[in-house]
């Protein structure tokens, strides 16, 4: 019974590093390119909960005196799906930013150009601000 619970780790490792990669991929691509990616990403990710399950019941069927290696392992395996599902869905919301800021004109040279216009506003509030000073002293002296 291990041998099938091993043949399907090699084969949950196998479709997670094909997800990682296309997962990588999805932000850079555009249009019905991308649509397509994140179908394959969906259907791969559906592939591997399914080995999760079969591993699952391959574990039920281990006698007890070993099971417990082979649930510590499946915890692992949950826990990579978990990061794998959050990975993709970060990648997809990566991909949303960026045409939101493409669409908006919002860029990284806007925020440069904004620190740039403060900073010359400051400055040219500051000289106001000596002015008025000095003027209000002329006036106190007189």
């Amino acid at each position: 019974m291990s041998s099938e619970f091993e043949s399907y780790e090699q084969d949950f490792a196998v479709l997670t590093a094909e997800i990682t990669g296309r997962i990588g991929k999805v932000p850079k691509l555009v249009g019905d390119e991308k649509k397509q990616m994140v179908a394959n990403v969906e259907k791969q990710l559906e592939e591997a909960r399914e080995l999760l399950e079969q591993m699952e019941l391959e574990v039920r069927e281990i006698p007890p005196q070993s099971r417990g290696m082979y649930s510590s392992r499946m915890r692992s395996y949950k826990q990579e799906m978990g990061k794998l599902e959050a990975d993709f869905k970060r990648s997809r919301i990566a991909y949303s930013d960026e045409v939101r800021n493409e669409l908006l004109g919002d860029d990284g040279n806007s925020s440069e150009n904004q620190r740039a216009h403060l900073l010359d506003n400051t400055e040219r509030l500051e000289r106001s601000s000596r002015r008025l000073e000095a003027g209000y002293q002329i006036a106190v002296e007189t």
